[in-house]
């Protein structure tokens, strides 16, 4: 069984995650989610998500792509996560190209386009538009 791992904070799910999912599973056979928790997007990303934790998470879990979701603390874990889970290939979006390189040595890495027109930043922008108009 090839095993596919991927990260995110995955905050107002939206097509261009499901597309990411998508394709990282058809990578493999199973699909790990590692979801930033409150505290890393807060303390550790500066972001702040509209979703908790518990609630983004049940979302993915909802994704038919999606085999299990395990909570991501810290910047650091990927390579633990990648040696417990047996990670056969780590897959990110391509604005992170070349940041995780360094993981090659235990799997492959790839780095997948992304939806180019949407985003959650963007959501939160046309929303933040609307709510001004």
């Amino acid at each position: 069984m090839k095993r596919v791992i991927t990260y995110g904070t995955f905050d107002l799910l939206h097509y261009g995650h499901i597309n990411l999912l998508k394709r990282a599973k058809e990578k493999g056979d199973y699909l790990i989610v590692g979801l930033s928790t409150d505290e890393f997007n807060t303390y550790n990303k500066g972001k702040k998500t509209y979703f908790s934790f518990n609630e983004r998470k049940k979302l993915l879990e909802a994704v038919r792509y999606v085999d299990l979701v395990i909570p991501e603390y810290s910047w650091n874990q990927k390579r633990d996560d990648i040696l417990k889970y047996h990670c056969d290939i780590f897959v990110m979006g391509d604005d992170w190209r070349g940041e995780f390189d360094f993981l090659f040595d235990i799997c492959e890495v790839e780095y997948l386009e992304r939806t180019p027109e949407i985003s959650t930043t963007k959501i939160k922008v046309d929303l933040g538009r609307i709510q001004n108009d």
